[in-house]
């Protein structure tokens, strides 16, 4: 016959909580709270980058494209997404004048800033990149002279630097308007 079920209610409470605190896991260790800033880190060129998550609506494989006649030669065509078009320009011909040499891994990174939709090749993504607020680097003079005006911020994780590159300047920038080559 069980004894503990002959014991007054009391006492049979006061065993159940004495087992239950016996084998209960303690309480989480306080630790402590870190700001992280996140977004979506690629490169073009030797250049590692990092866009705000809320400036890519998507991530495309090098789509299709019908070439633009007279355009500059960072403007690579027009691809037609889901009846969409969408220009699509390369980030490193844009920037630094020579174009990107596309591979399996070339990736075009789709923004609407603006109400203006395009998309932006660049030779890989590397994926989510999470950065602590003692990352940040105090200015963005580390960085080439032509990719500074397209800058927010940047961050230095062990021996990188991560520029933080905006589509939306990138979008505003008068020299992306200007599509037109000499004809």
């Amino acid at each position: 016959m069980n004894t503990e079920l002959s014991l007054p209610p009391y006492e049979l409470l006061q065993n159940i909580q004495a087992r239950s605190q016996a084998k209960a896991f303690g309480l989480p260790q306080k630790t402590e709270v870190r700001r992280t800033w996140s977004g979506i880190g690629f490169r073009f060129g030797g250049h590692h980058l990092v866009v705000p998550l809320g400036e890519v609506a998507e991530i495309l494989e090098y789509p299709d494209l019908t070439r633009v006649p007279n355009a500059k030669p960072w403007v690579l065509g027009i691809a037609n997404i889901r009846g969409s078009l969408l220009p699509v320009l390369d980030l490193k011909g844009f920037v630094e004048g020579s174009n990107t040499k596309l591979s399996r891994i070339s990736r075009v990174l789709v923004t609407h800033q603006e109400n203006i939709s395009s998309g932006v090749m660049i030779d890989e993504v590397l994926g989510m990149r999470h950065f602590f607020e003692e990352e940040k680097l105090q200015d963005v003079s580390e960085f080439a002279d032509t990719l500074k005006p397209f800058l927010d911020d940047g961050y230095k994780q062990g021996e990188q630097n991560w520029g933080v590159f905006s589509m939306r300047k990138l979008i505003l920038s008068p020299k992306f308007m200007e599509v037109a080559g000499r004809g």
